[in-house]
């Protein structure tokens, strides 16, 4: 796992009133290099307005890269692919879909990361993809997610990643052998006082980095675990390191999705309600909107915020990325922000409340469980996930 750095200066963006603003601003002032890395881009206002800018930059001359994934971004290669590359932008997909989904192991490793560093100077890291807050036919509340905006040594490795990851798709996909040499370098003077750690997934040297770090987190716990996560389908590892912490008497605080856009998933989770409430976990449901985050604070020091759900396609499959911060005022504005968006739009689940919901709704949990166990095994996970 890579290694604290300190001198930092991070800033949490909340939802994309916060980080849509600070993006743009940071695109609007490249001089050189830009890379942007999402799941998904949208052609609606919030993503017609970041490809007008990025195809802003490249007509002043910046290098701009953008590595869209190809089955969360299969709507961006039809419609806002063909004219940023006519501005000059260079566009790569990864894994490009181009049949008909199946289950294979391949196809469910996705580039699930949100990363963006423009001129060596300034990085964004989260779990917001390009893509609007509200939705027509959604909740009347934006979609609730998180980024952060890094300046100073953490940017390094943050920059290094993303090209890394540009040339690999580049060679697989147009068998490019040459080098692409970075147009400016990573400012790594420090910047704060922030000492924080990049984390990645991969599926090479870096398979289980993430997920360890949230073990090592919670096992060290002594007073409070608060995680917010949109898709929760831990592992037997994880749920007996929450277990663990609960019975040393840490309050465990588990923040879901009680509005999901994927019911499979949301339905499963559910099936594993009883085991987290019979054991002293506490567990509340967002129901204002679409909860999309990927955070926790730890014991009022350690945080993360990132792509990286606690699911097997996420620790067993995906390209994900994550800073860790160890700062006691970061992760109090963190712990802050949960703890409103706890009391404006969650409501807290009890042991009972399993009990009084209908036949109907117990079996159709306990068939989503099966099905996503069965997606694991047939994608050959399914013993590392246990």
């Amino acid at each position: 796992m890579s290694a604290f750095v300190g001198g930092n200066a991070i800033t949490l963006l909340e939802n994309g009133a916060d980080y849509f603003p600070a993006l743009l601003q940071e695109v609007e002032g490249a001089r050189r290099e830009i890379f942007l890395e999402t799941y998904i881009f949208e052609n609606d206002e919030a993503g017609a307005r970041v490809a007008a800018a990025l195809a802003r930059a490249a007509a002043r001359g910046v290098a701009v890269r953008v590595l869209v994934d190809g089955f969360g971004g299969r709507s961006f290669v039809r419609s806002l692919m063909p004219g940023l590359v006519a501005s000059g932008v260079s566009v790569q997909i990864y894994r490009r879909e181009l049949r008909v989904f199946a289950m294979r192991r391949h196809r469910l490793r996705r580039l699930h990361r949100k990363l963006v560093v423009i001129d060596g100077r300034v990085a964004f890291v989260g779990g917001i993809n390009i893509v609007d807050d509200l939705t027509p036919d959604g909740p009347p509340h934006p979609r609730y997610d998180y980024a952060v905006r890094v300046e100073g040594p953490l940017v390094g490795p943050i920059l290094h990643s993303v090209h890394h990851v540009w040339r690999l798709v580049a060679w697989a996909g147009l068998r490019q052998r040459r080098p692409q040499p970075l147009l400016a370098s990573a400012r790594t003077d420090p910047a704060g006082s922030v000492r924080a750690s990049f984390l990645i997934r991969d599926n090479l040297r870096h398979r289980r980095d993430i997920e360890e770090a949230y073990l090592d987190a919670i096992g060290a716990a002594r007073r409070e675990v608060v995680i917010a996560c949109a898709y929760f389908f831990p592992g037997r590892r994880f749920r007996q390191a929450l277990v663990d912490a609960a019975e040393r008497g840490v309050e465990v605080v588990l923040l879901l999705q009680g509005v999901s856009d994927h019911p499979m998933l949301l339905y499963a989770t559910r099936a594993l309600y009883p085991f987290f409430l019979a054991r002293g976990i506490r567990l509340f449901e967002y129901r204002q909107s679409v909860m999309h985050a990927k955070v926790a604070a730890i014991d009022g020091r350690w945080a993360t915020v990132g792509s990286s759900n606690i699911d097997p396609f996420s620790l067993l499959l995906a390209r994900e990325a994550n800073v860790v911060i160890d700062d006691a005022g970061f992760a109090a504005s963190l712990r802050a922000s949960l703890e409103r968006a706890r009391a404006n739009g969650a409501h807290e689940l009890r042991s009972g409340d399993w009990g009084r919901l209908s036949r109907l709704r117990r079996v159709a949990s306990w068939a989503a469980y099966q099905l996503v166990r069965l997606a694991i095994g047939v994608a050959g996970y399914g013993s590392r996930h246990d």
